[in-house]
Formats: structure tokens, sequence, C-alpha cells
């Protein structure tokens, strides 16, 4: 499978998140070419700011492996994480990153590039433009 076909997967999350009036961010972690986790955010039901897709996801990763390191995983998530959501995918050991669109009010990257684990690979613009369309149709809505 395709890092294209995980990140199609995320965004089937970011949409539910739409429609579930959350901002529309959607993760799956992928292990060995399985989905073990899917999520997106929770943050306006749980009224909670850290129920970010990716801490979604990773809890259930992790929950599903029966272990916290998610070292032979991969996170696809349709917005670049945020520094929390790194810092967290650090602790993590995530093996692999892709984000759809950059974030560049609240991304990692605007704050360091390298708090990710040494080991962590990332890679970037994957269906880039239908992540960013559907953030920019949600705060469209929302004005």
């Amino acid at each position: 499978m395709s890092d294209e076909f995980y990140m199609r997967k995320a965004l089937e999350e970011a949409k539910i998140a739409y429609d579930e009036d959350e901002v529309p961010i959607g993760a799956v972690v992928v292990c060995k070419e399985q989905i073990i986790a899917k999520a997106h955010n929770f943050t306006e039901h749980l009224h909670d700011v850290t129920a970010h897709a990716e801490m979604q996801a990773i809890t259930a990763a992790t929950e599903f492996l029966g272990g916290k390191y998610l070292t032979d995983c991969t996170l696809y998530v349709t917005l670049e994480p945020c520094v929390m959501c790194a810092g967290a995918l650090s602790w993590a050991q995530v093996g692999r990153v892709v984000f759809g669109a950059n974030d560049e009010k609240r991304g990692y990257s605007k704050y360091s590039t390298n708090i990710f684990h040494p080991k962590t690979s990332v890679n970037y613009g994957i269906l880039e433009d239908e992540c960013a369309e559907l953030l920019k149709k949600f705060f469209q809505k929302k004005r």
C-alpha cells in the first residue's frame, strides 16, 4: 500500500471530524501494512485541548500493540503535528511520520525540526491540497 492510500484513510477520519464540527484532522497508525488505529480530533466533544487526532491515534495504537513504543509504525496525519503531538510521537518513538498539509501557524517545524526521535523519518505533502482544502472549508464555514 502507498502513502497516498493511507493518507486517504486519514482524510476519511478528518471528514468524520468535520461532520462532528471538530477541526477536521484525521490520523491513522499503520504497522506492517495493517491499520492498527484510526482517530480524529475530539477536542470539542471531550472539552480537552489535548485530544488531537495524533494523541488519540497514539493511545489506540499502543493499546492495540500492548506497549508504549511505536518503532515499527507509521503515523499518517492530515496536518503537520503541533509541538505537543510531535513530542508525544517522539516519546512513542514512532518509526515514521507522514503528513499532508503544512501548519504554518502551529506546526512543530515552526519551533524545531529536531523534535522527533532521532530514528523517526518524516515525509510530508502527501495529498497536501486535499488535506488543506478540508481545513479551509471548515474555517470558512465558521466565519
